[in-house]
């Protein structure tokens, strides 16, 4: 059975193409043409995937996505932008979005994108705990923790938490994390590492200015402090 994505896009010229190419590549779309009717798509029957513009009518991007992690709803997010700014993309990554294209983007692109999201979403056959404290990851059932607070994060967010706990202390590069997180077939640079990386310090950091769990190392990427113990 095709897995079926929900395109929310009111550019009637983007909205077409993107249905078309997905269609061509096997998926089943269904569209919707501005926030509204796309937010009601969603509760009405969650898809694998949303591609989802940030600028909509009725309801924004920002909005949706706040509303259905709220709503516990786990649908892997793609989010289209037509701003380049990192604010912008930040405050996507941490309201919930797994990934992020700005405008003008190649077909291409984003059906990679979308193919390693479908993929990670997939291939979680890990089991087990991970914990540093007070940080904790149980693998088999997806669930991250900080103390008795459970953390919202998207399964990007989730599987670089995952490479940082099992390799805490070490030193992950930037290419590292490209490899193991998106894969070699997708076209991102070391910028969305650090944008993914500043959306997840927000949900486990104190202290922003003076990161406690995620190191940065500088001109080479990051590391998980191997110091931290519970208080």
């Amino acid at each position: 059975m095709p897995r079926r994505i929900l395109v929310i896009e009111d550019e009637p010229g983007i909205r077409l193409a993107l249905k078309d190419e997905l269609e061509f590549e096997g998926f089943e779309v269904e569209v919707a043409v501005d926030g509204v009717t796309g937010l009601a798509a969603i509760l009405r029957s969650p898809p694998e995937l949303v591609v989802l513009d940030l600028m909509l009518p009725g309801r924004n991007g920002f909005q949706i996505c706040e509303e259905i992690r709220t709503r516990e709803i786990r649908t892997p997010i793609i989010m289209l932008t037509a701003r380049n700014q990192e604010i912008d993309k930040v405050r996507g990554l941490g309201l919930g979005a797994d990934d992020y294209v700005t405008k003008p983007f190649s077909l291409a692109e984003l059906v990679a994108r979308i193919h390693a999201v479908l993929r990670r979403t997939h291939t979680h056959d890990d089991s087990g705990i991970l914990e540093a404290a007070p940080i904790k990851l149980d693998l088999r059932k997806h669930s991250a923790f900080k103390g008795d607070i459970e953390l919202q994060l998207t399964d990007t967010e989730f599987r670089i938490l995952t490479l940082l706990l099992k390799r805490r202390g070490d030193v992950i590069t930037r290419d590292d994390f490209l490899k193991q997180i998106w894969g070699e077939d997708v076209y991102v640079t070391h910028r969305t590492v650090d944008t993914h990386v500043a959306a997840l310090r927000k949900k486990i950091e104190d202290d922003l200015e003076h990161p406690a769990y995620i190191l940065s190392v500088r001109n080479v990427g990051y590391r998980f402090n191997e110091n931290i113990t519970r208080s």
